[in-house]
C-alpha cells in the first residue's frame, strides 16, 4: 500500500495550513498514495506551549468544519487521511483526536490521544481530557490502522493492544521537538530514544509504523522560554524495525512510500513473539508500581 506522509511547517494562518496540505495530499495522491498521514494538530500552530483558556476557541467538534474539509479532499483526490484535531466535545470537554476519514469523504473512526503529557512548553492536561475510545483500530478501505498520537509513542502497551487487536500498521501523528536549552548532546539523545522507541514497538508486534512529526520553530507566546523547534524526522519503519524513509531534521517534506502487508506475516512467522507471550504471569503489569 502507498503511503503519503507529509512533514509541514506552521504558521499562524490556520486557512494558509489547510491549504498547503490540501496541495501536498493531492501531490501524494497524484504519486500513487492510497493513504496520507498527517502530523498532530496540523492546522495550526501548537497551542499547548502555554495555558490559555482563550484558545479553547480553536477547538471544533467532530463532523464539524475540519472533517467536512478534509472529507472533500479525501473524495477529490480518493484516499484516505489521518487527520489529528483538537475536538470540542462538549462545553468543558476537548480531546486531542485522531479522525480517519474514508476515500468517500465519511468518518471511518476516531482515536482520542490516551496519554496526555504535561511538561515545560507541553502543558497538554490543561486542554485536553484523556481519551475514552480505547486501542482500537479504525478499519479502513486500505487496512486497519492501529492509529495513535504522540506521546502514546512511548507506551508499549498502547502500540501492543493495537496489534491484539488486529492492527495491519502502527499510525502516530506528531509535535514533538526540542526546548531552546537543551544541550546539543541532549537533543540528540532525544531524538534518537523518539524514534528507537517507536522502532521498538514496531518490532515487538510485527508491524510497519509511520510516524510524522511537525518541523520549524514556534515561539512561546509568553516570552518565557525561546519556543520549540520541531525537529521533524518524520519516518517509516517496517516490521524488523529497519528505516524505510526518513525525512529531513529542518525542511518541510513529503515522501509516498509502498508498505507491503504481507512481510508483516512472513517476519511474525519468523519472530512469533505473540505465540511466546506469557499471558499468565503479566498481571502485575495492571499496577502503578510493584
Amino acid at each position: 500500500m502507498k503511503t503519503g506522509i507529509i512533514q509541514q511547517r506552521n504558521l499562524a494562518d490556520m486557512d494558509e495550513n489547510i491549504l498547503r496540505l490540501e496541495q501536498k495530499i493531492g501531490e501524494c495522491a497524484a504519486g500513487g498514495a492510497e493513504l496520507v498521514v498527517l502530523q498532530e494538530l496540523h492546522n495550526s500552530l501548537y497551542f499547548c506551549q502555554t495555558e490559555d483558556t482563550d484558545l479553547f476557541d480553536l477547538a471544533e467538534t467532530i463532523p464539524g468544519p475540519s472533517t467536512e474539509r478534509f472529507g472533500g479532499i479525501a473524495r477529490r483526490y480518493g484516499v484516505v487521511i489521518v487527520t489529528s484535531l483538537f475536538e470540542k466535545r462538549a462545553s468543558g470537554l476537548y480531546h486531542n483526536t485522531a479522525a480517519v476519514i474514508e476515500k468517500d469523504g465519511s468518518v471511518a473512526g476516531l482515536y482520542r490521544k490516551m496519554h496526555i503529557p504535561d511538561d515545560p512548553a507541553y502543558y497538554e492536561k490543561f486542554y485536553f481530557t484523556p481519551g475514552d475510545t480505547g486501542f482500537n483500530p479504525i478499519r479502513t478501505s486500505v487496512g486497519c490502522l492501529g492509529v495513535l498520537v504522540c506521546w502514546d509513542q512511548w507506551f508499549p502497551e498502547a502500540a501492543r493492544l493495537m496489534a491484539l487487536k488486529g492492527a495491519d500498521m502502527l499510525v502516530y501523528p506528531t509535535a514533538i521537538g526540542w526546548e531552546s536549552s537543551d544541550s546539543d548532546d541532549e537533543k540528540r539523545r532525544q531524538q534518537a530514544a523518539w524514534q528507537t522507541v517507536q522502532r521498538g514497538n514496531a518490532v515487538a508486534n510485527g508491524l510497519p509504523l509511520v510516524s510524522v512529526n511537525r518541523v520549524g520553530h514556534e515561539i512561546d507566546p509568553s516570552g518565557q522560554t525561546g519556543g520549540i523547534r520541531f525537529w521533524g524526522h518524520s519516518f517509516v519503519a517496517g516490521p524488523q524495525g529497519e528505516i524505510i524513509t526518513q525525512l529531513s531534521d529542518t525542511e518541510e517534506d513529503t515522501a509516498i512510500v509502498d508498505i507491503d502487508f504481507k512481510r508483516s506475516e512472513q517476519v511474525r512467522r519468523w519472530w512469533p513473539f505473540l505465540r511466546d507471550r506469557r499471558i499468565d504471569e503479566y498481571g502485575e503489569i495492571m499496577k502503578r508500581f510493584c
